[in-house]
């Protein structure tokens, strides 16, 4: 089952919206056929193992880290897949939460005769598909907030400086989260100070894709020189009634998807903003700045997991930029407190893990 988590991390960033899942083919304890999931509309992790087993696949065992699906989507149900290939016993890490399959699968081919284990490395199977498990059974994106802080909290200097508050370990890792999301959400402020380009970069292997930029710009004041719009990949804005048409028109013929959502606040609706990117398939989200948006999202309760990246560096100054700005909390009791906290070093810098919510 290691080797198949190991396999199912393979197909993240690649597989949304489908679940990443990784599975593992044994005979007498040596492996006989392995793989993970394929881009959606191509073979799931279960008919890439078989099809590199073979005949031999015949009164094996099979470890799989997600319940087997049962329906007919893009592609056949995998339970049938394994039946007919004779595989006489499957390891399940995990049930998979779709109302389509949730249980289901695993009944199918005790039904048909074969043995089943479920629950092996279940903790590691389901952080895995966090992401799928979310957007599969509300609809919406799972939102992580990604920043790089100073050791006094500062994202940037007084001048609006923030190149480079982390370390080259810090950004790799960086390139290697945009790598496994489907989009990568800015605040109009960050494209006006930072012009980031938002992409994955430094990656071990190609991507036949890149993660969708969204820009939240109430008034479309994106400026049209921004690099974002010279970067492969697709570029949305979401904008209010508040942005003057001209400026619509300009991103727009920059090949900029401009959408119109309600005002909140005098911005962007965030919730209407995560459903309909929701509707457009999009898993998970990476929040990369700037204050605005980032405080937005924690007062409204829609974020999922913190990824701070803090250098051991001092910036200083009473006008420097903080991290997350908005409402914020009113006293240190109502201050949201991350659960499951993972520390790891990475150079000079440490990356602070954790989850808000339920």
């Amino acid at each position: 089952m290691e080797r198949a988590l190991s396999l199912a991390r393979l197909a993240l960033g690649h597989s949304s919206p489908n679940p990443a899942v990784g599975a593992v083919i044994v005979e007498d304890d040596t492996i006989i056929g392995e793989g993970y999931t394929q881009p959606p509309g191509s073979d799931h992790a279960e008919v890439v193992a078989l099809r590199q087993a073979g005949d031999r696949a015949r009164g094996a065992a099979m470890h799989i880290t997600l319940e087997p699906c049962c329906h007919f989507g893009r592609t056949p149900p995998c339970t049938r897949a394994i039946i007919a290939a004779g595989i006489a016993e499957v390891h399940i890490a995990a049930l998979d939460p779709n109302p389509s399959v949730s249980g289901r699968g695993k009944e199918e081919l005790e039904t048909a005769g074969i043995k089943t284990h479920l629950g092996e490395h279940e903790e590691e199977a389901r952080q895995l598909n966090e992401a799928y498990i979310k957007f599969i059974t509300t609809g919406l994106p799972f939102i992580t907030a990604k920043f790089a802080v100073s050791l006094d909290g500062r994202m940037a200097t007084r001048t609006g400086d923030s190149r480079w508050i982390s370390g080259e370990q810090s950004r790799q890792r960086v390139h290697q989260l945009r790598q496994a999301v489907d989009a990568i959400m800015v605040g109009v402020n960050t494209i006006v100070f930072d012009d980031p380009q938002l992409t994955a970069r430094e990656q071990a292997k190609p991507l036949g894709r890149q993660p969708l930029r969204v820009i939240v710009d109430s008034e479309g004041r994106t400026p049209p020189q921004a690099r974002v719009f010279g970067e492969p990949g697709g570029t949305m804005v979401a904008v209010t009634e508040a942005a003057p048409p001209d400026r619509v028109g300009r991103l727009e013929q920059l090949g900029a998807q401009v959408l119109k959502f309600p005002e909140r606040d005098g911005l962007v609706d965030l919730e209407e903003l995560l459903r309909e990117l929701g509707r457009r398939e999009i898993t998970c989200l990476l929040v990369e700045g700037g204050a605005t948006l980032l405080g937005s999202l924690f007062d409204q309760g829609l974020v999922d997991k913190v990824i701070a990246f803090i250098a051991p560096i001092l910036i200083g100054g009473r006008e420097a930029r903080g991290v997350v700005g908005g409402k914020g909390a009113e006293k240190i009791g109502h201050a949201l407190r991350l659960r499951r906290v993972m520390v790891e070093r990475l150079g000079d810098d440490v990356m602070v893990v954790g989850y808000l919510g339920g």
